[in-house]
């Protein structure tokens, strides 16, 4: 497999993470032991991964550099987010905590982990490809 087949299914890929953490994080909003994610963290993590995988796509198929830049300055913004929403998963403490519950979806925390850790890693591969101009 070439480079530039790799960086266009990892970018598919990405896209399928976003919607998915989107619709998972819906979904398990009030769910027993699982810290709250603040409503604007939310929306923040999804518009930006939005216009990161748009410019990031727009750069891959002829954007001028700049946008490319502002792909890779998204992108790491929505890993950091995304780590910080990952976080949620931490056992929380206190008179009133209660044990996490699995949500019936992958049982727990491990999708997102897979998720967030995959994005991690795939976007310092972008990072890789783009910095270094390997295209």
């Amino acid at each position: 497999m070439d480079l530039v087949n790799a960086v266009w299914m990892l970018t598919a890929l990405a896209a399928v993470v976003v919607m998915l953490t989107r619709s998972r994080l819906i979904a398990t909003e009030k769910q027993s032991g699982v810290t709250e994610t603040p409503r604007g963290l939310l929306n923040s993590h999804t518009t930006l991964g939005v216009v990161a995988l748009a410019t990031w796509i727009a750069w891959l198929v002829g954007a001028p550099r700049l946008v490319g830049w502002v792909a890779m300055v998204a992108r790491w913004v929505v890993v950091l987010i995304g780590l910080i929403v990952l976080a949620r998963w931490l056992p929380t403490r206190g008179r009133h905590a209660t044990g996490a519950t699995d949500d019936g979806w992958a049982h727990g925390p491990w999708l997102s982990a897979l998720g967030h850790v995959g994005m991690l890693l795939g976007i310092a591969f972008f990072t890789w490809v783009f910095v270094g101009d390997r295209l």
